[in-house]
């Protein structure tokens, strides 16, 4: 409502949808983008540690790769989490329920909390023996356990970021979650090379030092996150006063989150097993799987921001009943997102050398294994684009349980077992193509689950 009293009609549903996706994704792709760029920053530091002889080397590098699997699942909850407030929330707006929608951000709030404290205490307890489970060794293992532990004690600045961020995201107010993301990115960057290699009369904290300008680039851009959804959200009231978990909210929350979890759990267990896998082939080609996420972040980050602005839509038009509206998102974001891709598989094709440079330690394995890899990965995303908007179709019309399978399908089912045996066949030379292998029977699954939603949810909603 307006200071009148006057209901103000939701952009969302109104506004033309090609300017309206590039309003509310566009913010979110730019954000995403900084936050790639800040990966490789923090990547391109840490693979110029030294190790006690004085010489760079992988170790750092294969470290960040092995507390990966771990970052995956804090991020995976915290993702699953805001995909079912979001959901929930911009459908209620749609359909004009003002209660529900604030009992769904107050409701996230209180559940980001509750997995802050599980995660601090995973970073308390296992940080060590995670990092032993992937048979990481020396300077590795101690690295890897020093960034784990941090990270995850931290985790309540990446919680509080996401679900004030997502709330912004729900009511169309894209351009101030861009403002937080930059501001965490920008904070992190700038705090990496101080708390590495210790400048300004810091001590010299390597690898911890990496995780600590994390945290603290994440609780900045919570903190504003905060501060903004107070100024200028109208839509949502945030006010623990008195509040009380609503179970019904809650499961609601998760019937929808849950999917996404799991899907992104499940990203946690392939790294996690390919990591065991490619250690016992060499070390230093965990270091070029992490690269790989580091450089592919570049790409896939920006989609994944065309994805935070197109969930609101679907899901705001869905509760009003707009099927046009709701078709126009759906290609527009799938144009889009090939076109993201594209590029990435042209310069993961072209210039793989150059890419890899950016991460140079000084070891020529580095860039002897990490060529072929991206050259060989890179076919995955002639495929990739198609399967990412369908899931995110399935999540946002509330049947994740579609992206759930595509995602165990892809990752459990074909790309671990086919990187076991394509291992024990040919080695570093065969196993990176278990990636495009497996994309393309998620693109067979996507493309049944996103007909059948068309038959049986979109299609019957009347013009």
């Amino acid at each position: 409502m307006n200071d009148t009293g006057e209901i103000v009609e939701n952009k969302m549903g109104v506004m033309p949808m090609n300017k309206l996706l590039i309003n509310m994704a566009l913010p979110m792709m730019i954000s995403m983008l900084v936050q790639a760029f800040y990966n490789i920053v923090d990547s391109f530091f840490v693979a110029r540690i030294e190790d006690p002889s004085g010489k760079a080397g992988t170790a750092a590098l294969a470290a960040l790769g092995m507390a990966f699997p771990v970052q995956m699942l804090l991020i995976a909850f915290a993702t699953g989490l805001c995909v079912g407030v979001n959901a929930i929330l911009s459908r209620a707006l749609g359909e004009r329920d003002y209660e529900t929608a604030d009992k769904a951000a107050n409701n996230g709030v209180f559940l980001s909390v509750c997995n802050f404290v599980l995660f601090f205490l995973i970073g308390v307890f296992l940080a060590g023996p995670v990092i032993a489970s992937q048979k990481g060794t020396g300077l590795t293992r101690e690295y890897g356990t020093q960034y784990l532990r941090i990270v995850c004690c931290g985790s309540f600045g990446v919680y509080t970021q996401f679900i004030f961020e997502r709330l912004l995201q729900s009511t169309g107010k894209t351009i101030y979650s861009m403002f937080t993301q930059i501001t965490g990115a920008v904070i992190n960057i700038i705090l990496d090379p101080i708390l590495i290699f210790g400048m300004f009369g810091l001590p010299e904290m390597k690898v911890a030092g990496a995780a600590l300008a994390t945290v603290i680039g994440q609780i900045c851009a919570g903190v504003l996150a905060i501060i903004l959804n107070r100024r200028y959200n109208e839509y949502v009231v945030v006010n623990l006063r008195g509040f009380r978990p609503d179970w019904g909210i809650i499961k609601k929350v998760y019937v929808v989150g849950l999917p996404s979890i799991c899907m992104q759990a499940i990203g946690s267990v392939m790294t996690f097993s390919m990591n065991r896998i490619l250690t016992e082939l060499n070390e230093a080609a965990v270091a070029v799987f992490t690269v790989y996420f580091k450089l592919q972040s570049i790409f896939f980050m920006p989609v994944f921001g065309l994805n935070n602005g197109m969930i609101p839509i679907l899901a705001f038009n869905y509760g009003a009943r707009k099927r046009k509206r709701m078709m126009g998102v759906i290609k527009l974001s799938m144009f889009y997102a090939f076109l993201l891709l594209l590029i990435g598989f042209a310069l993961f094709e072209l210039i793989p050398e150059s890419l890899l440079r950016i991460f140079d330690t000084g070891e020529a394995s580095l860039i002897e294994l990490g060529v072929p890899a991206l050259k060989i990965i890179a076919f995955h995303y002639l495929l990739a684009w198609f399967c990412i908007i369908g899931g995110t179709v399935f999540q946002a019309l509330g049947n994740g349980v579609y992206s759930l399978i595509v995602s165990v399908a892809r990752q459990l089912v074909v790309l671990i077992p086919v990187a076991y045996i394509l291992a024990k066949i040919g080695g570093l030379d065969l196993i990176w193509w278990c990636f495009p292998i497996a994309e393309l029977m998620s693109l067979c699954v996507t493309a049944f689950f996103l007909l059948r939603i068309y038959r049986n949810v979109i299609r019957p909603i009347p013009e």
